[in-house]
């Protein structure tokens, strides 16, 4: 069976919030294969978007489409501070009726972490939990990876090898999202978008387009 033409597809999405039109026709394609980018100002919509593209959140008219499994990383963990890392990995393992940590384990040694595998969460620096709400993110392998500011609190290694694994992901044909205020590493990406004005709009990765300041996407 031929693979299916994009992996995401945002048509015509609308948002508001009572009289406030957050999102006012947002229109989005992306190829299985590809590492995208979606910038923004703080306050130019893309928690909204993200929400919508998640499905947590409905949106006011227009369609979200996306094609094989999804995995979303928010910018805010949602972690129990009681658990360790180990047992979240053995509960998301049973929700996602996996056969094995087979992926966590590959994770946990890429980004550096097995060390605090039986440590509980809140004991764990901000960096550490962001580490494992990627991982959470990426355990059952999803084909459309949604990133809300993915890489903070991350040293400057594990930024290295955020990409590293990004990068991975895109030549394993998955289609990978990144969301952030910042475009500094816009090269890094074969697509980038920018949210303003309630609407997203393509620009070139060799020039930083108005209004979106920064240091790194």
């Amino acid at each position: 069976m031929p693979a299916h033409p994009y992996a995401l597809r945002v048509h015509n999405v609308h948002k508001a919030y009572r009289s406030r039109r957050v999102l006012k026709g947002v229109f989005l394609t992306l190829e299985p294969g590809t590492l995208a980018g979606v910038v923004g100002e703080n306050g130019s919509g893309k928690s909204t978007l993200l929400r919508v593209l998640s499905g947590q959140t409905a949106a006011d008219a227009g369609e979200v489409e996306h094609h094989g499994s999804l995995g979303y990383c928010p910018q805010e963990a949602v972690l129990n501070d009681a658990l360790t890392v180990d047992q979240h990995l053995r509960w998301f393992r049973t929700a996602y009726r996996l056969d094995g940590t087979g992926r966590a384990e590959e994770l946990l040694e890429e980004l550096h972490f097995a060390e605090y595998r039986h440590t509980r969460v809140e004991q764990l620096s901000g960096g550490t939990r962001q580490k494992l709400n990627l991982t959470l993110a990426l355990l059952h392998d999803p084909h459309v990876l949604l990133l809300d500011e993915p890489y903070q609190g991350f040293d400057w290694e594990t930024y290295l090898r955020f990409w590293d694994v990004a990068t991975r992901l895109r030549d394993r044909g998955r289609c990978v999202l990144v969301v952030s205020h910042l475009a500094w590493d816009a090269e890094r990406l074969d697509v980038v978008h920018q949210l303003r004005d309630g609407v997203a709009t393509p620009y070139s990765t060799d020039r930083q387009p108005a209004g979106v300041q920064g240091a790194a996407l």
